[in-house]
């Protein structure tokens, strides 16, 4: 990783745990720990990494329950191209990280072209999506905070909860999780 992706992701990373814990100050703790902890790379918080999507499999680093909801923190490795739908959080801010690959991520009126080390902030109640492009492998860390219900989410789908729901039950069971698709997946010219 380059010198300056490297300063601009401990600078993003410093800034969100500087918010989180403002956020939090004089709260008592539900499930937090008074220690830190580390994951290994390629590895997951708790060693069952998930895959709630075909091609996609999310490595948790800091999960919600690390942090009493304050955020939940996740690589992800893709293989297929494409990514979610066009989505808006109610409560719960989103950023990109781009570790390999490429990617596509619309925050509002705006596409970014996303490569590794590159950084983008989508805040919440603002339309967002991301398409990984091209060949290969990609791979990206993602937060939400405050964590929101999005580590349950994923962990259902996973789990293969919505295989045979219709359009309209996933849609119930995105609002259950604090959001709402607003629109079709980000769709791109291959060249």
């Amino acid at each position: 990783m380059k010198r300056n992706s490297f300063l601009r992701l401990g600078v993003a990373i410093g800034a969100l745990f500087n918010a989180f814990f403002d956020a939090n100050a004089g709260s008592k703790s539900k499930t937090r720990e008074n220690k830190g902890f580390k994951v290994d790379a390629g590895k997951d918080r708790f060693d069952k990494n998930i895959s709630p999507f075909e091609g996609d499999t999310f490595y948790c680093k800091v999960s919600t329950k690390d942090t009493d909801g304050g955020m939940y923190v996740f690589e992800s490795t893709r293989i297929k191209e494409g990514g979610p739908i066009l989505h808006t959080h109610y409560d719960t801010d989103e950023w990109w990280y781009i570790l390999q690959g490429e990617f596509l991520v619309r925050v509002g009126d705006n596409t970014y072209t996303a490569r590794p080390g590159d950084f983008v902030f989508g805040p919440r109640k603002v339309p967002h999506t991301f398409a990984k492009v091209g060949q290969g492998e990609a791979r990206l860390i993602i937060c939400h905070q405050p964590a929101g219900k999005m580590e349950e989410y994923f962990k259902k789908l996973s789990a293969g909860v919505a295989a045979n729901m219709s359009e309209a039950e996933r849609d119930r069971l995105r609002k259950e999780h604090g959001f709402e698709r607003v629109g079709p997946p980000l769709t791109y010219l291959k060249q």
